[in-house]
Formats: structure tokens, C-alpha cells, sequence
């Protein structure tokens, strides 16, 4: 069998979430006994958000190519990044790659073309939200992305770089995304919502609205990573 890598730290808590879904999907698929075979190089999450915060793109997509080969020397045959924000430059990663890289973002888009959705809101990080990465692929689809209005992404990136990256999870944070969430629905007819930050899935999940879905991202990735590692390995 065929190695997964990933690229954890970004940040922290999501990275033991993806490790313990990868687990869980795999012994879904497969009641053999086994666990897949995972490595995890986890990086400075510090470093990948100040070089996003001061627009050094290039310098990030450089960073992460250095950190791939590190799993690609060590035996991974493909790679995650598990987090949403890097995926404004995963072009530029995967092009230049040693191994083959996954993309939470063409995954979801899969996803929730899957459930038939028209227009997704769109909740993570100010980068995530103001990237238009989503966009880009999502548009393909014809799917229409809504992200929520300015003040409601500062408090959206407040809280997710303050509390969630820590693993914090407060009541009245989760109540005023909600009611954000209700604001998308009344004013921009959402149909689903994207948890487009690994760690939003520590606080909101499928079910918490009684009328739309909840895409979480970090499911939906490690879940990918399972299937793509058994077709790999009946090869």
C-alpha cells in the first residue's frame, strides 16, 4: 500500500482531525484490520500566515514545495494540504510538486455538485474568503459562491485566528456564526454553507440548520485522501 502525506500544523487541531478521520474512513472502506500508512510533516503556522498577510505569495508556494519533498523523500505518494488558506496558491504547489497534490477546494466543488447546490456560502479565513480560489473552481460548476458581508468576515477571521486555531470554542462564538448564517439564507438564498476553514469544523457541523447542509471541508479532504489511496493500491 501507498503512502499518504500530509502537510499538518496549519494549524494544529485540524491536523489530529484529519489523522483521526483518515483512520475512520479507512476502516469504513476496509475491514481488513489494517491503518493506512500516514506522514505528517507539520509546519510553522506562524510563518505560512504572516507570508499570506504580507501578500508573499511566491515565497509561500516555495516554502511548501520545500516541505512536500520532505514527505516525498520520506515515501509519501501524495499529499494534502490541510488547510484552505494555502490553496491560494495551489497552482503554483502542485506544479511544482514532486508528488501529486489533493485539493480540498476541487473536492468540495465535487461534493456539493453532488447534492445539486446553485449557491454555497462561504465561511474561513479573511485570505480564504477574499481569494476568489473558490470562486475560480466552483465557477466551473456553476456554482455561485456568497461569502458574508465585510464586517461579518472580520468577525469570522477574529475568531478563527484567535480562538479556533487554539482549539477554543465558545457558545457565543457559534451563536453569532449562525446568525450569520441566517443572514445568508434571508438576504442571498444560500442553499449550503462551506466550512472553508479545517478548524470551523470544531465548532459548526452538518445539522446545526435545519435547512441547509454544512460542507465540511476537513471531512470531505480526508475522505478524498481514503479513496485515493485504495484505488492507488489495487493498481
Amino acid at each position: 500500500m501507498r503512502t499518504i502525506g500530509i502537510i499538518g500544523g496549519i494549524g494544529p487541531e485540524s491536523t489530529i482531525e484529519y489523522y483521526r478521520l483518515i483512520l475512520s474512513f479507512y476502516r469504513e472502506y476496509r475491514s481488513d484490520g489494517n491503518n493506512p500508512p500516514i506522514l505528517i510533516n507539520s509546519i510553522n503556522l506562524k510563518r505560512m500566515v504572516d507570508m499570506f498577510g504580507e501578500n508573499q505569495l511566491e515565497e509561500a508556494a516555495s516554502y511548501l514545495v520545500e516541505e512536500i519533498e520532505k514527505l516525498e523523500k520520506a515515501g509519501a505518494s501524495f499529499c494534502l494540504l490541510t488547510a484552505n488558506t494555502p490553496h491560494i496558491i495551489f497552482e503554483s504547489v502542485q506544479a511544482r510538486s514532486s508528488i501529486p497534490l489533493i485539493s480540498i477546494v476541487e473536492e468540495t466543488c465535487k461534493h456539493a455538485k453532488s447534492l445539486g447546490l446553485r449557491r454555497v456560502g462561504l465561511f474561513g479565513t479573511r485570505f480564504t474568503m477574499q481569494g476568489r480560489f473558490y470562486e475560480k473552481v466552483f465557477g466551473k460548476e456553476a456554482i455561485v459562491i456568497i461569502t458574508p458581508a465585510i464586517d461579518d468576515q472580520n468577525f469570522i477571521h477574529e475568531k478563527y485566528m484567535t480562538e479556533l486555531i487554539s482549539g477554543i470554542v465558545r457558545d457565543e462564538t457559534k451563536e453569532e456564526l449562525l446568525r450569520i448564517v441566517q443572514g445568508l439564507k434571508a438576504e442571498q438564498n444560500i442553499e449550503g454553507l462551506i466550512l472553508g476553514g479545517t478548524e470551523l469544523s470544531l465548532i459548526l457541523r452538518d445539522g446545526d440548520d435545519e435547512d441547509i447542509p454544512f460542507l465540511d471541508t476537513t471531512r470531505i479532504h480526508a475522505e478524498s485522501a481514503v479513496r485515493e489511496l485504495l484505488k492507488e493500491s489495487k493498481k
